[in-house]
């Protein structure tokens, strides 16, 4: 997988710093779109369960990142015991706007503005390489999971559920 610099948002810069491989994965976002992990998957021509999306939810009233396939959902109790927590619940859209400086449907685990707990779901290490987004809709950031995992100095645990 190639770096590139030309162009590059904070998610980016963040894997080149880190001399992470990686390669940018583009397609045109329709903007009528609101699944925006399928429309990646279909739009690449990946297998979804490649691609994970990225979200923001509290658990114990403090922000947490949870990186999950699109294919399924977040399981907030899980994520919650993998934050060492009891309850978690979704963070507020623009709360999570805010705190990672990116937009919903754009969120990238990568290069937020605020450096947050984050999980990875368990698969990501399962397959050879995993989507997420690139820090804008119709962007999409292709790597090893382990990579990501290092990179966003996350625990993994099984917090997605079909």
């Amino acid at each position: 997988m190639a770096k590139r610099e030309a162009g590059s948002t904070p998610a980016m810069l963040v894997l080149t710093k880190l001399g992470v491989p990686y390669e940018v994965r583009s397609y045109r976002h329709d903007p009528s779109e609101t699944d925006f992990g399928g429309e990646a998957a279909r739009e690449l021509g990946v297998d979804p369960e490649r691609v994970f999306k990225t979200l923001l939810a509290e658990v114990d009233g403090t922000l947490a990142v949870a990186v999950v396939p699109v294919t399924g959902k977040l399981d907030l109790k899980a994520l919650a015991a993998a934050c060492g927590g009891k309850r978690a619940q979704m963070a507020d859209l623009a709360l999570a706007e805010k705190k990672t400086g990116y937009v919903v449907g754009g969120i990238s685990p990568l290069g937020q503005r605020s450096r947050l707990r984050t999980v990875v779901d368990s698969s990501a290490l399962a397959v050879d390489s995993v989507l997420v987004s690139g820090g804008r809709r119709g962007l999409d950031i292709e790597l090893r999971g382990a990579d990501l995992v290092r990179a966003t100095n996350a625990v993994t645990a099984d917090i997605g559920r079909v």
